[in-house]
């Protein structure tokens, strides 16, 4: 694998990912994995038989905890006994839909959760570097049509975006309170855009919905077919994160503070923009609109400000919104033809790190 950015650092270091059974984090931990680190994943069983960590053999390849964030006792005792230098915090309840039918269970994983990952770090003097994930929606959005800078008034109408916010807040009183004077650590939180690839087949999100649709030969039906989103290819984020950790890692207190990882500002599209580019690279299908079975709230308008990243840290997205459509819907024909998922994920990535724009 090509590696860019000085990412070997990561190379033998002890890395603790939290959500590594989800979509973001089991494409973080096989990344890890190909820079050759020794990674720990702590999460929730995954939910599906065909969950990118399933599909992946992933527990094969690195050590898996099964483990709840809610439970400081059991994720303190892996870290005890792991002492990891870096820490990948993604673990979370990350539908916004399904905070409206389990408000107390978004809270308590997505603030008390994280309140357990930012106590255990402080009670842990080997870690080095915490990359805290939080989301685009903790945002107060006003639906304007710029981009939100890492400075802006925090807020949620909706219990997920609500949760991401004071998962924020909570994570800039241990900052203060406790991190700033630890020299060696270096924290983080960082805000991604709307990432799609192949592994993600969670209810109610656009590209696992399209795929249903079009391997089922069905139209593909959408809600909010004019609601704007920063779609990106969960590469795209990752590479954001993992160049923040080998910064911090080196210069602890220089990088630490808020980052946005978004896509260009060209490349924001709607809704129904990435369902017709989805239909075009799977080769066929139809869209039917309809109109929401809930009048729940939905932001129509959302994209971030990524300059701080582009000026301060050499990041740059290196595939556009075509090249990221095409990569995930690849992902998704090579899998239903037979091929494995861990050759063709395995591909991406050194595709991705291989880019002649890197």
């Amino acid at each position: 694998m090509v590696i860019k950015h000085n990412l070997s650092i990561l190379k033998g270091k002890r890395v603790l990912v939290t959500g590594d059974t989800g979509f973001k984090g089991s494409w973080l931990c096989m990344t890890l994995r190909e820079l050759g680190a020794d990674v720990v994943g702590y999460a929730l069983p995954p939910g599906r038989e065909d969950d990118h960590f399933n599909l992946l053999n992933l527990d094969r390849l690195i050590h898996h905890v099964n483990g709840d964030i809610r439970d400081y006792s059991c994720f303190k005792r892996v870290v005890d006994e792991f002492r990891p230098e870096f820490l990948f915090h993604l673990a979370a309840q990350a539908l916004v839909r399904l905070s409206y039918d389990e408000p107390k269970r978004t809270f308590d994983t997505n603030i008390a959760g994280s309140v357990n990952i930012l106590e255990a770090v402080r009670n842990n003097e080997s870690l080095r570097v915490l990359i805290y994930v939080t989301s685009d929606k903790c945002y107060r959005n006003r639906e304007w049509t710029w981009g939100y800078r890492e400075n802006d008034e925090l807020g949620g109408r909706d219990p997920y975006s609500s949760s991401k916010a004071a998962a924020e807040l909570v994570f800039d009183a241990y900052v203060d309170s406790y991190f700033r004077q630890r020299e060696t650590l270096g924290a983080v939180s960082v805000r991604a855009g709307n990432v799609i690839g192949g592994g993600d087949w969670a209810l109610d999100r656009i590209v696992p919905d399209c795929i249903h649709s079009l391997r089922d030969s069905l139209p593909v039906t959408l809600r909010n077919p004019v609601s704007t989103r920063p779609w990106q290819h969960v590469l795209e984020p990752l590479s954001g994160y993992l160049l923040l950790a080998t910064k911090l890692y080196e210069t602890p207190k220089e990088f630490s503070g808020a980052w946005n990882f978004g896509p260009q500002s060209d490349d924001i599209r709607t809704v129904l923009n990435l369902s017709q580019e989805i239909i075009r690279c799977w080769g066929s299908g139809d869209i039917r609109i309809i109109e929401p079975d809930i009048p729940l709230h939905e932001a129509r308008l959302l994209h971030l400000c990524c300059d701080k990243a582009h000026q301060f840290l050499g990041w740059h997205p290196r595939w556009n919104f075509e090249r990221t459509v095409a990569e995930t819907v690849t992902w998704y024909k090579e899998i239903i033809a037979g091929t494995p998922a861990s050759s063709i994920t395995r591909q991406q990535i050194t595709e991705y790190y291989g880019s002649d724009h890197a």
